[in-house]
């Protein structure tokens, strides 16, 4: 049975993914340290907070570079949430700390010509979706997600982008690459959405 693991340093909704992942009928296990990478055949990484503080977690739990091989090297499924995706780049405007580099990419503030709109974006909000496969595969209805971040995701290579969201201008809300796949928003607090999502991301 393909095991799935959940990345869990306390910064995040890790327990919410996990049960949604067990309600879809997977195995499911929390990956805390580098030696629970190593029975994990798909792995989840749920985030919130800052990109300083989500490096330093890594590099406490020895989790930093076994991270890197487990995507990079042995080319396993990778769904990064919000920080998790983030923490794909090489940077932050948010913090000093290097990222994993896993993506040509850097994490960004919102940065509006009109000051009305607040910081964080939060809540629900469309998304458009550039690529229908993967992750959104039979999303066919008009498709929202709950948002909560001050910060986005530029990358390097504009072909990896799998779907778009307006909060004051367009930014990227989701990326797949390969076996890696980020997403801005919460899956696992956006209902039937969040749910249909993982379930594509299980089956990849």
């Amino acid at each position: 049975m393909v095991k799935i693991g959940i990345i869990h340093l306390g910064l995040g909704n890790a327990g919410s993914v996990k049960n949604m992942v067990e309600y879809l009928g997977y195995s499911c296990e929390f990956v805390e340290t580098y030696k629970d990478l190593k029975s994990i055949d798909k792995l989840i990484f749920p985030g919130v907070g800052s990109f300083d503080t989500g490096v330093k977690k890594l590099k406490e739990r020895n989790l930093f570079e076994p991270l890197k091989d487990f995507v990079l090297y042995k080319e396993k499924p990778f769904l990064g949430i919000c920080l998790g995706m983030q923490l794909l780049t090489c940077c932050s405007e948010e913090g000093v700390e290097e990222g994993l580099s896993i993506i040509p990419a850097k994490t960004v503030k919102f940065d509006f010509k009109s000051k009305t709109l607040p910081l964080p974006h939060m809540g629900w909000n469309y998304v458009e979706i550039i690529k229908k496969e993967n992750l959104f595969k039979n999303f066919n209805e008009k498709t929202r997600f709950y948002f909560v971040h001050s910060y986005h995701v530029l990358v390097k290579d504009q072909n990896i982008i799998s779907s778009l969201t307006c909060y004051g201008y367009k930014f990227i809300s989701s990326f797949e690459y390969k076996n890696i796949f980020g997403v801005q928003f919460h899956p696992e607090k956006s209902h039937k959405f969040g749910l249909k999502l993982l379930k594509n991301f299980l089956e990849v």
